[in-house]
């Protein structure tokens, strides 16, 4: 059992009782950072959602730090970037969950690349939804151990074929494997696991336990579903959520029981607004996930420490923060070294810790993403003000449900909030064309799957999508590694499925829940590919051809390819969903 103590940075530990001045001496806390995915602010029944029970979360909450006006992105890989890079996520380079915009730009230093070089050992088990091959795999940025699903989860495009939330096949440290149970259970196991080994080292960790619940698609056992069948709509949603909440009541007695508790940060946060249960209960905020008003980006996000004599006694912060300070936060609390001169969007918020909390400088932050973001589709916040949309202003203070438009009333605050978007909107601008590339070629993978996913500024990310055979397409920004003899393999529906290129696809049963629908016929008769300005060839399709095959040289360096399927009139039709790159 490890026996490390508190550190607190000399500076700061003054302000904390005096009782722990000897006990800053020594070693490092751990950090396990919880984000669950698509949960909303009001789905906590310690919130007032007057259906859903979380007695876990509930004690969680009353046990922690509770940062009552903290905000995320809108949707889920913004937040995630935010989180492990503690920029904007327009200017790291995620700020989509597809498009070419799920990738942190090359060279950006990533929260578990600063804390394994500081000595911690690190683990990722979950969702990660930041790249899906060489070199943004969570092993490849950072962590040494992890557990993971592609895409933004299971039935997203890049995910695997027919995979399952019960019985599911993840990838181990780029490995595939099958985890017999449920996917939450299977993520925590995994982590009590890591920390357990890690505690017998008699090492720190950093651990990031990102779930891919409560996101769709809601296939949970029905004896969690089972207590909200009364209430339309909800009853697997809230049934993902019970489950999420039973394992932190595990994970909360596997901390106690290991003595863990004593030396261990625990962060719990939501990735974006409310989903399948804001027409029930939404904490009475306007909008939700995707939207600019508080619903769509305001979050719960609960701080608990190990020992409250230096911290001082838990309450609610109701000051203005957002994900991107948690990276400085904790390389604080940790009193690690930063990342050398690389700077952060966000700030240290240990001000507000100890016996009373500090009022930090006032700040103006903005929260925007997208597939191809768009000048003025944003929320600016200073205090409560928010100006959504560059033209309307509330005060959530005193409007919190955001229904009374004041612009007209307050010129003055609305110049000043549009000034500071203007001068972060021009450091921003010149680099949203400018995309992260895929690998291909790299001996390190070999070959690439490209799927459409990743298809530039467009949307065509799960597997309903390609079922429907929706008519999409856009290129891929690839970085050609190693000049060479390349294969390129257009395929409608990927290799696992084995299903010809005009053909459909049987109905998908998972063993809980609703089915995926059959997948449609397309009447394809040619594919076409193009590579930058070098390459543009076509090739007819047969009814029984599962693929097509180009073959070219590729030089090395930045460019973009692109596809098509054409019926017989010349009518694009789709782009291949996926691809498969192959240096010879």
């Amino acid at each position: 059992m490890a026996t490390w103590k508190w550190f607190i940075p000399a500076a700061i530990a003054a302000s904390f009782a005096a009782p722990r001045a000897e006990a800053v001496v020594g070693g490092r806390p751990n950090v396990l950072v919880i984000l669950s995915d698509d949960q909303g602010y009001g789905d906590v029944s310690a919130h007032g959602n007057p259906v859903l029970k979380t007695p876990n979360l509930d004690k969680l909450r009353s046990e922690s730090f509770r940062l009552t006006d903290f905000h995320v992105a809108p949707m889920c890989t913004p937040t995630r970037g935010q989180l492990l890079t503690g920029l904007d996520c327009l200017r790291s380079g995620a700020s989509s969950v597809c498009a070419g915009r799920s990738f942190i730009r090359r060279g950006t230093p990533m929260m578990p690349e600063l804390f394994k070089a500081r000595g911690y050992r690190t683990g990722h088990f979950g969702k990660w939804h930041l790249g899906d091959s060489y070199p943004n795999l969570p092993h490849q940025r950072g962590f040494e151990e992890t557990v993971y699903h592609l895409g933004w989860g299971i039935t997203s495009m890049a995910d695997l074929w027919r995979n399952d939330c019960f019985d599911g096949r993840f990838a181990h440290n780029g490995k595939l494997k099958e985890y017999p149970g449920y996917c939450t259970d299977v993520f925590f196991d995994e982590a009590m696991n890591y920390m357990r080994k890690r505690d017998e080292e008699n090492r720190p960790f950093f651990v990031y336990l990102p779930t891919n619940a409560p996101h769709g698609p809601h296939w949970v056992d029905p004896k969690y579903s089972a207590p909200y069948r009364e209430h339309k709509g909800v009853a697997e949603f809230f049934g993902m959520i019970a489950n999420l909440d039973e394992n932190l009541g595990r994970l909360d007695k596997f901390l106690e029981e290991t003595k863990l508790a004593e030396n261990t940060i625990v962060v719990y946060f939501n990735d974006n607004g409310g989903t399948g249960g804001v027409n029930l209960f939404n904490a009475g905020m306007r909008g939700r996930k995707t939207q600019y008003y508080d619903g769509g980006h305001r979050a719960m996000c609960f701080i608990k420490f190990p020992d409250e004599s230096w911290a001082g006694p838990t309450r609610d912060i109701d000051q203005l923060t957002h994900v991107q300070d948690l990276f400085p936060t904790l390389v604080d609390l940790c009193g690690i070294d930063g990342p050398g001169n690389a700077k952060f969007d966000g700030v240290s918020l240990m001000p507000l810790f100890g016996k009373e909390s500090k009022k930090l400088p006032e700040r103006t932050l903005v929260v925007q993403y997208g597939q191809n973001p768009v000048k003025w589709e944003s929320c600016v916040l200073r205090d409560k003000w928010r100006l959504v949309h560059g033209e309307e202003l509330y005060h959530v203070g005193r409007d919190p449900g955001q229904e009374k438009n004041i612009a007209a009333e307050l010129p003055e605050v609305v110049k000043q909030l549009r000034e500071h978007y203007e001068k972060w909107w021009a450091e921003i601008e010149p680099r949203l064309q400018d995309f992260s590339p895929i690998s291909i070629g790299a001996p390190q993978e070999n070959p690439v799957t490209l799927t459409a996913a990743d298809w530039t500024n467009v949307y065509c990310d799960n597997m309903n999508n390609l079922r429907a055979g929706k008519n999409e397409n856009s290129a891929w920004v690839v970085q050609v590694e190693q000049a060479g003899d390349y294969e390129i393999e257009l395929r409608r529906w990927p290799r696992e499925a084995d299903a010809p290129i005009a053909g459909g696809v049987p109905p998908f049963q998972p063993k809980v829940g609703k089915p995926l629908a059959a997948g449609v016929a397309l009447p394809i008769t040619s594919a076409r590919l193009q590579i930058g300005a070098s390459f543009d060839e076509s090739q007819p399709v047969k009814a029984d051809d599962k693929s097509i095959t180009f073959r070219t040289k590729l030089a090395a360096g930045k460019t973009t390819m692109q596809s098509w399927f054409y019926d017989a009139e010349g009518k694009q039709l789709s782009g291949a969903y996926f691809t498969y790159v192959t240096r010879k």
